[in-house]
């Protein structure tokens, strides 16, 4: 039998799939504690009792809304892996920050939604907690940060923290920065991608220069 949140992936335009969408985005804006079920019921155009029928209490709901930008993350990084895979680390890096880039700004909810759960002052505990290093982890290995099994080394994920981190800063601060640096969207996001790429590629290719267990680095 399909889960809940199966039958809204499943079907985006029936009612759960719309709440879901709805959720996703509004979570996003204002975080677990600043959104209610009845701006999420009134944005769909729907009752509340309507939406506790579909879906349950507010945790609940924030709970698939996390589930599903997982599942959405996971088919993201298996499509840049298949394409990365075997290339030089220049081309890895800068295609998969090409890719996750452009990925992130089409769907902003995800980037503020992993901020507002880590560097907010209040903290509502979900999947997210557990999803996230599993995914740190995959990633690592499909840009060969590190080896394909066995644990992934401390070294290898902050490398990857490091680009994700800057990736969702980046988008979460849009309507801040853009307006500082008094540019359109487009040239803004082509902007974001050629800054990591200037810092992080010429940074990550010295690091490979070594011994991945060499220095204090390795842990």
């Amino acid at each position: 039998m399909l889960t809940v949140l199966e039958k809204a992936r499943k079907d985006p335009d029936s009612m759960k799939g719309r709440i879901l969408k709805v959720a996703r985005r509004i979570f996003g804006e204002y975080g677990f504690h600043g959104t209610t079920t009845r701006m999420i019921a009134q944005e769909v155009g729907i009752d509340i009792s309507t939406l506790y029928y579909h879906w349950g209490e507010k945790g609940e709901l924030y709970e698939a809304v996390i589930l599903d930008i997982n599942e959405d993350l996971r088919r993201k990084l298996s499509e840049v892996e298949q394409v990365i895979h075997g290339r030089p680390l220049a081309e890895r890096m800068s295609i998969s920050i090409d890719m996750m880039t452009d990925y992130l700004f089409e769907c902003p909810e995800i980037s503020n939604i992993v901020l507002f759960q880590y560097f907010g002052k209040t903290r509502y505990r979900s999947s997210l907690d557990i999803q996230v290093p599993e995914l740190i982890s995959d990633i690592a290995r499909s840009m060969n940060l590190c080896g394909r099994r066995g644990k992934v080394p401390a070294a290898a994920r902050m490398k990857v923290l490091t680009i994700m981190n800057a990736i969702h800063s980046f988008i979460s601060g849009e309507n801040f920065f853009r307006p500082m640096l008094n540019l359109g969207r487009k040239e803004y996001i082509q902007l974001v991608k050629m800054t990591l790429k200037h810092i992080l590629i010429p940074a990550f290719e010295r690091g490979q220069e070594g011994s991945p267990g060499e220095g204090e680095y390795a842990l």
